[in-house]
């Protein structure tokens, strides 16, 4: 009886000093400290020389120093940002439409979500213990997961030009 005591008392303080420990895979914001991603740099205040050729103010809209990440993603992808304004640039329209031509969710992305926390909770239903610390992701997804040099070689066989890769070790 003092062997299988001293047996859990080890586990549960192995099991202790793992606790706390986040994967870089794990983005959920579940801690007490800031969120780095919460603060967004906004534009420098500045005074006109004339202050009547300011803008009237309108409720609701945005104003001169409001950020903009689509634009700003626009021109740190070599684009202009005056060419996302209006939404999808004309020279886009026809790959939109063609993308959209079965239709649109509009709430694919919490479909999404609410599907693959199923999928979690599902996976760790059985999952009881993590004895080395490595996280259920891995093991969660292990049936999902894309073998990539079977991939290669299914695509060679089909004749389908395909780069090189390295080799494996």
């Amino acid at each position: 009886m003092h062997k299988i005591s001293l047996i859990v008392g080890a586990l549960v303080v192995l099991a202790a000093c793992s606790a706390g420990q986040r994967p870089l895979h794990d983005l959920s914001a579940n801690s007490a400290g800031p969120d780095e991603f919460s603060v967004v740099p906004v534009g420098a205040l500045e005074i006109p020389d004339d202050l009547g050729s300011l803008p009237a103010p309108t409720p609701g809209q945005g104003n001169l120093t409001d950020p903009d990440p689509i634009a700003n993603a626009a021109v740190a992808l070599g684009g202009r940002a005056a060419s996302v304004a209006g939404g999808v640039p004309a020279r886009d329209a026809v790959l939109v439409a063609k993308a959209a031509r079965y239709g649109v969710t509009p709430t694919i992305r919490a479909d999404l979500a609410a599907e693959d926390a199923t999928f979690r909770g599902r996976r760790s239903a059985t999952q009881f213990f993590n004895l080395l610390g490595s996280g259920r992701y891995f093991s969660s997804y292990a049936s999902q997961r894309l073998d990539a040099y079977a991939e290669l070689a299914r695509f060679r066989d089909l004749g389908v030009k395909t780069p090189s890769a390295p080799p494996l070790q």
